[in-house]
């Protein structure tokens, strides 16, 4: 299978550069067929003209600009739109992500045929470096409460490293999240919806440069929604939504 990996950027003329260089050369030493697709979620920094450069040395790399509207939703929506491989991994632009757990990721789907497979960085194996002790509270509480209202035993929802098949990208639309409820709303639907997932240990590392994107407060109503959204379809859809067969 053709693998695409998107990556939303932001302002991350600090970090981009390795981060699309390390995956890279990762790739071709593992001979997986490949495109880069990232989108300039319209940066105010060099993002745009360090991407236009790379693209002289990396000629999988495929760069879009979203010019709005913007957010970090909406520029993963705008990739998911375009990637051309037969699954799509998403990935952070920082280098927080670890191109070796992707290959894991893509022979796992690739030998199991399935249709998603989720990282979780709080499983054995799983790790995390330089996490903000406040975040990590927060992230644990939450993906604890999703867990249970959901009934399921997957505990990394919040992980925006996931990867994908193209036909489950199809059946998890429309897209309802605009910011990084994204990283919610797409694994608990194909869970509830029926598709098969495989769970893996994966490494995350505090980003190096640059500042994050994410805003706890203004995200947490965000969260709830997509959270009861999906509840709802449980519970009340009738299984209007189940991953249908070809």
């Amino acid at each position: 299978m053709k693998l695409s990996i998107v990556l939303p950027a932001y302002n991350e003329e600090g970090s981009i550069e390795e981060t699309l260089r390390t995956l890279y050369a990762k790739l071709q030493e593992e001979q997986i067929d490949h495109e880069i697709v990232v989108v300039n979620d319209n940066s105010k920094d060099n993002t745009l003209g360090l991407l236009t450069t790379i693209q002289e040395t990396i000629p999988t790399l495929v760069v879009h600009t979203n010019l709005g509207p913007n957010g970090f939703g909406y520029a993963i929506r705008y990739g998911l739109e375009r990637f051309q491989g037969d699954c799509v991994a998403i990935m952070m632009s920082d280098l927080s992500d670890d191109p070796a757990d992707l290959v894991a990721f893509y022979r796992k789907m690739v030998a199991e045929n399935l249709d998603c497979v989720f990282g979780s960085r709080f499983v054995r194996g799983g790790s995390t470096y330089d996490y903000p002790k406040h975040k990590y509270l927060i992230n644990r509480f939450a993906n604890t409460l999703i867990r249970l209202l959901i009934g399921m035993s997957y505990n990394d929802s919040t992980n925006a490293f996931k990867l994908y098949k193209k036909s489950t990208i199809q059946g998890l639309k429309p897209f309802l999240s605009a910011h990084f409820n994204l990283t919610i709303e797409l694994p608990l639907k194909a869970i509830i919806r029926g598709y098969s997932y495989g769970v893996l240990p994966n490494s995350w590392r505090n980003r190096k440069a640059g500042e994050s994107n994410l805003k706890i407060k203004e995200m947490g109503s965000r969260y709830l929604f997509i959270l009861l959204y999906v509840i709802i379809e449980k519970y009340l859809s009738r299984n209007d939504y189940l991953k249908r067969e070809a």
